[in-house]
């Protein structure tokens, strides 16, 4: 773990892999920490890719800030640490929240991002009645702190059936959301209630897009990430079954394999010039509705 300081705040972060290895930088979501992220920095790194794993302000082991704290802000901390780093320009991806952080990026600094992976998470803007909920909820864990709030969601989180049938999973998600800071997780609760609309930005990218979602997510249902494929004609859509909003902690090899394929072809194609899948000869449209 490095630490750093990056817009006054103390950002503590992952960077493994070679240093000449294509850069991955993954976000984690809402209530969790750079950990979450561990079998795809094993699976990445093996792979020859370098991984660059924040926590973000609030949560793990960096800084708490108080207060409200944007999509914006998350993303103006990851663009410094980029900087700090040397990193002009990465593939980005994020999970839940960190997939909102990752099209706020996307937004704001579209010539930094060489690739997009969001994995159950949502572009649209945040409902009335979901802003209310988030408020409620900040205050909620301020005054109970995040164990009576963990033990509620961890069959959310993941799917129920593999609270039990994936006790060491189901053991780390608790784990990291109990130990967040309730003030950190409230000041994000805060944030995404303002969060916009990603949907026009998100589908004006050029750049290759890997969507993934767990096949028994009741956060971001199948559906939608349907929907956001819909805005992406040439993105690739991976169910990954038995899993729910964590896929990548539930199913990390599917997960991962997905990731690499995703990496591998789309990634390097568009960065050797190689035409997308579907837009060229030879080259077969993308399996857009694809299980794992």
């Amino acid at each position: 773990m490095i630490r750093t300081v990056v817009n006054g705040v103390s950002i503590h972060y992952d960077d493994q892999g070679p240093s000449d290895g294509i850069p991955v930088v993954l976000v984690h979501g809402h209530p969790f920490d750079r950990t979450l992220w561990a079998p795809q920095v094993t699976a990445l790194t093996a792979a020859g890719y370098r991984v660059v794993t924040p926590d973000l302000r609030g949560y793990g082991s960096s800084e708490v800030v108080p207060g409200t704290c944007l999509l914006s802000d998350f993303a103006d901390d990851i663009a410094g640490l980029l900087d700090t780093i040397g990193l002009e320009s990465v593939v980005i991806g994020g999970v839940s929240m960190g997939g909102q952080i990752t099209m706020e990026f996307q937004r704001t600094r579209p010539e930094r991002v060489r690739g997009i992976v969001l994995s159950d998470t949502s572009p649209v803007a945040e409902t009335e009645e979901g802003k209310a909920f988030r408020i409620a909820l900040a205050a909620r864990l301020l005054s109970e702190g995040m164990g009576p709030y963990a033990d509620e969601v961890i069959g959310r989180m993941i799917a129920p059936y593999n609270v039990t049938a994936l006790p060491d999973v189901a053991g780390h998600v608790l784990a990291m959301m109990r130990a967040t800071a309730p003030e950190g997780a409230a000041a994000a609760l805060r944030g995404r209630a303002e969060r916009p609309d990603y949907r026009d930005t998100l589908a004006g990218t050029s750049v290759p897009v890997l969507i993934l979602v767990g096949a028994d997510d009741d956060y971001t249902p199948v559906s939608e990430a349907q929907a956001m494929r819909r805005l992406i004609p040439s993105a690739d859509l991976v169910v990954i079954e038995q899993a729910g909003h964590l896929p990548g902690a539930e199913q990390p090899d599917a997960f991962n394999d997905a990731l690499l394929t995703f990496l591998g072809t789309r990634v390097t194609d568009h960065e050797q010039g190689r035409p997308a899948p579907g837009q060229g000869p030879g080259h077969p449209a993308p399996r857009h509705d694809h299980r794992l």
